[in-house]
């Protein structure tokens, strides 16, 4: 990893002080394809104040100096809301077994350090202690053949597979955001993949 890095799990409240660098940033990163999100601040303080609310949550935050430059959030899917719930709930799995992995975001120039690495770590661990069974994540799917699509685009289904995760296409949800260059939100099929822990 590289030096004058420094990482932090936080846990609930702990979140709070870092809310406005972490929605930025979340913006940021997500702007890129395959998400093409065009950011809405109220909506991601919304979003991470779920998990101040929740003591149980973590959010591991990297830090370059003193600056947010990556971060990677987890939180029992109990405390989720319905739109994430919903998948597990179809499929008569209990979502007192789940601990949902949100987005991992991290700047470009600090990829490829073994950040990633640290991500799942640490969330797995945050999992095992709750008590969770399942560690599930989220991931948009895009057509193959997207002409939206960068050439130089790399899935990470593979770096998933790596960490021992597999793509569960029965569990799918549906979630609205604006596209950049769209006048209006439009809803994107997101796929869950899974570990047993």
């Amino acid at each position: 990893m590289k030096q004058d890095l420094k990482i932090l799990c936080l846990k609930g409240q702990d979140i709070l002080p870092y809310i406005p660098e972490l929605a930025k940033l979340r913006i940021e990163i997500f702007k890129s394809y395959p998400y093409l999100y065009d950011g809405d601040l109220d909506y991601e303080y919304t979003y991470l104040n779920t998990y101040v609310k929740c003591k149980e949550s973590i959010i591991v935050v990297v830090f370059d100096r003193d600056k947010v430059v990556g971060a990677s959030s987890a939180i029992p899917l109990e405390f989720e809301t319905i739109e994430f719930q919903k998948p597990f709930l179809e499929n008569n799995i209990s979502i007192k077994d789940v601990f949902y992995f949100g987005e991992s975001v991290l700047k470009v120039a600090y990829r490829g350090h073994g950040i990633y690495r640290h991500f799942f770590t640490e969330r797995e661990a945050a999992a095992k202690e709750y008590g969770s069974k399942i560690a599930a994540f989220a991931a948009i799917e895009r057509p193959l053949d997207d002409p939206k699509k960068p050439k130089n685009h790399v899935p990470l289904d593979f770096v998933w597979k790596h960490f021992g995760y597999e793509k569960h296409t029965e569990l799918c949800m549906y979630f609205e955001w604006k596209e950049i260059g769209e006048a209006l939100k439009t809803t994107h099929p997101l796929i869950f993949w899974q570990k047993k822990l």
